[in-house]
């Protein structure tokens, strides 16, 4: 089909993603379909599901089950195989792959059946050896590789060189009418603390990622001990929010670690939390720990947002987020960077983020909120999702998107 022919048509874009539980690839997946319903096409997930499935079919998408989470290589091809037959019987018009394994498959189905093939690079993937170097390079292998961040294109442009050609950098964004601090009401925040067992006017240290050992949380605990030692911790509270998702034994390390170096008190694993938004609202300062790169970082993304000061590592993504010196002046600030896995460094910054006049915080808290909203919204990243589409289709879904 002509571009011509194709721009008068209604396109139907089938999207892959392993599951829909939780993440960056899973939440980018439910607002593109939100987008393509808006700009009135057709919208499929092909997903084993998970608990934000219904949040698919509740846009306007549709889920087509098929065991994607599998890195079974007879596995892999046989969902090439069911893709190639599902892209035929629907007549879809672009695979957009959002993972590893299933990228294999759509790009078999999308090779198959000469229909566009588009790859969101969500990760900083762990390369070690050639085989594993093999299996992450069908994220570079798009018709658009898009990266997520620019740290996120540097490292493709640097692993496959022209295999990707030149990545397009469309940042994951942050919904600003959900993060809008005014959208936050003193309920949602008194029910938090409520369910946390801390005061209205208790100060809260906010790290909010699964608990797994890159995340950083053993750092945040170690930078707590020592503000204890120093006699800077205050009433302040370390709340850390994430699933351990089945690594209990990591999560019961971390209450021991707390224990024996005498913060248990101040220290709380309060598992998932739903009400993210009121989270980063409650928060005095969110803390990104990550001791290895992120990719993007949505959790300082959806933090500044809201008007929390943010501190991150100063590696992968995040620092591209959180404005900090040296790369701007104190007075442009919205956060602090330190060194990964140095617990003094971060101690350091948690406590001039407590000691930080009120007005001087506000201003900070400002700034943070208009940069996000410069930025980092989930329209604009909406809008250049589907101008890539545009590129490949011939069609006009960034003009017809509102």
């Amino acid at each position: 089909m002509t571009a011509g022919r194709m721009a008068d048509q209604v396109p139907t874009i089938l999207q892959i993603v392993p599951q829909l539980d939780t993440g960056g690839a899973e939440l980018s997946t439910i607002e593109i379909v939100d987008a393509l319903v808006r700009a009135g096409t057709r919208a499929l997930v092909a997903t084993e599901g998970g608990r934000m499935a219904e949040r698919i079919t509740s846009l306007g998408g549709e889920i087509i089950t098929l065991p994607l989470e599998s890195k079974n290589p007879l596995t892999i091809l046989a969902n090439g195989r069911r893709l190639a037959r599902i892209v035929r019987e629907r007549s879809v018009s672009l695979l957009h792959a959002r993972s590893r394994a299933p990228a294999w498959s759509a790009l078999m189905a999308a090779r198959q059946t000469k229909v566009s093939f588009v790859t969101t690079y969500h990760g900083a993937y762990g390369e070690r050896g050639r085989l594993k170097r093999l299996y992450n390079s069908v994220m570079a292998r798009g018709d658009i590789v898009i990266a997520n961040s620019r740290y996120t294109s540097d490292l493709i442009r640097a692993r496959y060189g022209t295999l990707a050609g030149t990545p397009r950098i469309i940042p994951r964004g942050v919904d600003i009418a959900r993060f809008s601090p005014d959208a936050i009401d003193a309920a949602r925040r008194a029910r938090l603390r409520a369910a946390w067992g801390i005061g209205p006017d208790q100060r809260v240290i906010l790290h909010a990622a699964r608990l797994t050992t890159w995340k950083g949380q053993q750092s945040v605990i170690d930078a707590m001990a020592r503000l204890n030692a120093e006699g800077h911790l205050g009433d302040a509270v370390l709340i850390l929010a994430g699933d351990a998702q089945g690594r209990d034994d990591y999560a019961n390390g971390l209450r021991r670690r707390a224990a024996e170096q005498g913060i248990a008190d101040y220290v709380r694993l309060v598992g998932h939390v739903e009400d993210i938004a009121a989270a980063f609202a409650v928060a005095h300062v969110t803390v990104v720990a990550s001791i290895e790169p992120e990719a993007f970082g949505r959790a300082a993304a959806e933090a500044l947002a809201v008007g929390c000061p943010t501190i991150t590592t100063n590696i992968g993504a995040p620092p591209e987020i959180v404005l900090a010196p040296p790369d701007v002046p104190r007075d442009e600030a919205t956060g602090w960077h330190v060194p990964p896995n140095e617990a003094p460094a971060l101690a350091a910054a948690i406590a001039e983020a407590l000691a930080m006049p009120d007005a001087q915080r506000q201003a900070m808290s400002a700034r943070a909120i208009a940069s996000i909203a410069a930025r980092f919204t989930v329209a604009a990243m909406q809008r250049q999702t589907l101008e890539a589409y545009d590129s490949l289709l011939g069609t006009h879904l960034a003009k017809r998107f509102r």
